[in-house]
């Protein structure tokens, strides 16, 4: 069976579900492109755990609608993907080998950090999906190494999608239009975050912190950027990685879609 790749896809506002935006059209013919995956495992930005991964082995797991303040129909949308119990144990199992202290959930749900792309992507819901936690408090190399930890996961027909966002300082949200334009602070965050992807720099990635300009503005907290880390670590050894897509919404969430082969 041939590898599928690893994806990091940037969910921004829970609105994505809604609104018209380049991230969305994108989005919406982007699962059909990839060769239909046994399972989805999902590592959403907004399931943090602390001690080690945990996974979801919720056999039908409920829509989690874990935000407020946004219109009834962001609410009363449901994805009922079937649950991946199977592969979400075969994932505990790949995590334990490696050394991790890995939590098992039998009623976790899918978060928005999951349904909101899954259900662009896979709008049928009939790919199992199970959800993996990001690590409070861990590193830019914990999460890589975490994702290390599940590559053979690719060649079994499994696909991990890292969801959470390229830059992600909702302090800087000001009630900015939709198509608002991105402050220097945001695109010198991105285009620093390509040029690093592009060329394989692992060093300077893992290093973002230091490194890169505006770090700290972008991500006053890094649990959204660390979906993309568990994503380029479970691509395996010098993984290559190709930017699918870029657009901003709102002015400060920069919605950048990676693969990485």
């Amino acid at each position: 069976m041939l590898a599928l790749p690893t994806l990091f896809v940037s969910h921004g506002s829970p609105m994505l579900a809604l609104n018209d935006s380049p991230a969305r059209r994108f989005l919406q013919g982007f699962g059909a492109q990839l060769p239909r995956p046994k399972a989805i495992l999902a590592v959403s930005a907004h399931w943090g755990t602390v001690g080690g991964p945990a996974v979801s082995l919720a056999p039908q797991p409920r829509t989690i609608h874990d935000f407020g303040g946004f219109p009834r129909a962001l609410f009363e949308i449901t994805y009922p993907a079937p649950g991946a119990p199977e592969m979400a144990a075969r994932a505990a199992g790949l995590l334990e080998q490696a050394g991790f202290k890995v939590g098992r959930s039998m009623d976790r749900g899918l978060d928005h950090g999951a349904w909101v792309p899954l259900s662009i992507m896979y709008p049928d819901a009939q790919v199992p999906v199970a959800q993996l936690s990001v690590l409070h408090g861990a590193t830019a190399a914990e999460h890589e190494r975490l994702g290390q930890a599940l590559s053979a996961l690719r060649e079994e027909g499994v696909l991990i999608v890292g969801s959470g966002s390229l830059t992600h300082n909702l302090y800087e949200f000001r009630g900015q239009d939709l198509d608002a334009p991105a402050p220097n602070w945001v695109s010198e965050f991105a285009g620093w975050m390509n040029a690093r992807l592009e060329s394989g720099d692992r060093e300077a990635l893992l290093d973002y912190r230091r490194a890169a300009p505006f770090a700290e503005k972008n991500h006053p907290t890094d649990e959204h950027l660390m979906p993309l880390f568990v994503a380029m670590g479970a691509a395996g050894k010098s993984p290559k990685a190709e930017r699918l897509h870029a657009s901003v919404e709102h002015g400060v969430l920069a919605m950048d879609v990676y693969a990485f082969n």
